[in-house]
């Protein structure tokens, strides 16, 4: 920790709140500031370099929101570590039974066997097409089905979507531009921003998906990137409706050259229709969709339809690095996703989620919780007490659960919220999680209260 306020202010420089973000964010990359520090007194930094206080405010927001410092009330703003980003998952080194994985079942991820042996053909060269010319095929009817037919369009193919809107952002955004992002917001999404040196701007989600205020603001904050998710909200699972993504395309009207990134990653398993944020006339846009959630997340493959300028860049993008996905895994998702009974039991994988989440948010509903149902494979669960202090009782119970702070950018609505992964579970362990997550809630109702 710093040893004293005259350590803390000593080479802080700044005018504005970009410059003092700037100058505490190179103290921090040279080692003058490590994980765990503490940021000066917003006052006492104002006082030394004679700003107001809105300005250091603003300037730790900046910081906040780049994922580099933290809020801690009144115990002060302090600086993060490495260890403090989440990530989707199943948690490492732990006996305790995890329920907030964001996995898709195993069992209902489809064998690979049969098509793998259909897959094998001549070597692909340098310098060949980046797209097999099957998977082209097929990809260009399942991205042309969601976006006007009109519309002038140019696939690319990349290793997932994370590295899709990675690459995508890499194309028109410098460091500390801003970016349009879900609050509470899906980890990959997050991290990907916060890695990539770029501000992260919250906008509120409520059950028909990106709000309209919210987004308003964001533009007005001048961002250059909006990253949203039309179905499956993850982790709350809204999704936009037709009503809100038309409010959504009207603000977005005015704005043509913010890159518009639409991060359809339940697709083929979601139950509620596709509506898009995506003015029709929009210069800078992209809709992303992965194969992960109904193919197994070792398929890392994302099909991406932009404008053709978009779709160019991102293509350069792709070239001083893996410059293709391999042929052998586009031609096995082709065949993966061609085969009748595979789609067959992509659609059953579908009805078993939306079931199986139904019947515990019901289950939950009728002892006096809040849970929000919507589509994916998890469910947001409100509580009437902090999900921290909830998720240690839980722990004392056996179970591993994520508490919603770990999605939340500004939202403090979130730190009462729980995400849980319980389409896997039998229905006797279906049974004894409900029983325990009943008693860690009121074993921690009357600590805290919701503000």
């Amino acid at each position: 920790m710093l040893r004293n306020d005259r350590d803390a202010l000593s080479g802080i420089r700044g005018g504005t709140a970009n410059e003092i973000a700037e100058s505490l964010r190179e103290r921090m990359e040279r080692g003058l500031l490590g994980a765990g520090d503490a940021l000066p007194p917003v006052r006492a930094l104002a006082e030394a370099l004679d700003v107001n206080r809105n300005t250091v405010m603003a300037a730790y927001r900046q910081l906040a929101q780049a994922g580099l410092v933290v809020s801690r009330g009144r115990a002060g703003t302090h600086v993060t570590g490495p260890a403090t980003v989440a990530q989707d998952g199943f948690a490492a080194d732990t006996v305790l039974r995890d329920v907030g994985t964001g996995n898709p079942d195993p069992a209902r991820i489809p064998d690979p066997t049969s098509a793998l042996t259909r897959i094998v053909g001549r070597p692909v060269l340098y310098g060949e097409p980046v797209i097999d010319r099957d998977l082209e095929a097929w990809a260009d009817e399942w991205m042309r089905a969601a976006l006007p037919p009109e519309k002038p369009m140019r696939l690319t193919i990349t290793s997932g979507a994370s590295d899709a809107i990675d690459r995508l952002l890499s194309t028109y955004l410098t460091r500390d531009d801003g970016v349009a992002l879900e609050d509470p917001c899906f980890l990959a999404s997050l991290n990907t921003v916060r890695l990539g040196g770029y501000r992260a701007v919250p906008v509120p989600v409520d059950d028909e998906g990106m709000t309209v205020d919210g987004l308003r603001a964001a533009l007005a904050d001048g961002v250059r990137a909006v990253v949203c998710t039309p179905r499956a909200q993850n982790p709350t699972g809204a999704s936009i409706t037709e009503r809100r993504a038309e409010q959504l395309r009207a603000e977005l009207a005015a704005h043509p050259y913010v890159l518009v990134i639409e991060d359809d990653h339940f697709s083929l398993l979601s139950r509620m229709p596709h509506a898009s944020v995506i003015p029709s006339d929009h210069e800078r846009w992209a809709l992303v969709r992965s194969v992960s959630k109904f193919l197994g997340p070792d398929m890392c493959l994302a099909v991406t339809a932009s404008d053709p300028e978009t779709g160019s860049r991102l293509a350069q993008r792709l070239s001083p690095g893996t410059t293709w996905v391999s042929h052998l895994l586009q031609r096995l998702t082709h065949a993966l996703v061609t085969d009748p009974e595979v789609r067959s039991g992509i659609e059953a994988a579908a009805v078993h989620y939306a079931e199986r989440n139904a019947a515990f948010a019901e289950a939950l509903r009728s002892e006096g919780l809040t849970v929000s149902t919507g589509d994916g494979l998890n469910l947001w669960v409100r509580l009437p007490s902090p999900a921290r202090d909830v998720c240690g009782q839980l722990m004392r119970r056996g179970w591993l659960a994520p508490p919603g702070d770990e999605f939340l950018l500004s939202d403090d609505a979130a730190r009462f919220h729980l995400r849980l992964t319980v389409h896997d579970l039998t229905e006797t362990d279906a049974a004894s999680l409900r029983r325990d997550l009943l008693a860690a809630v009121e074993a921690t109702v009357g600590t805290r209260t919701v503000g």
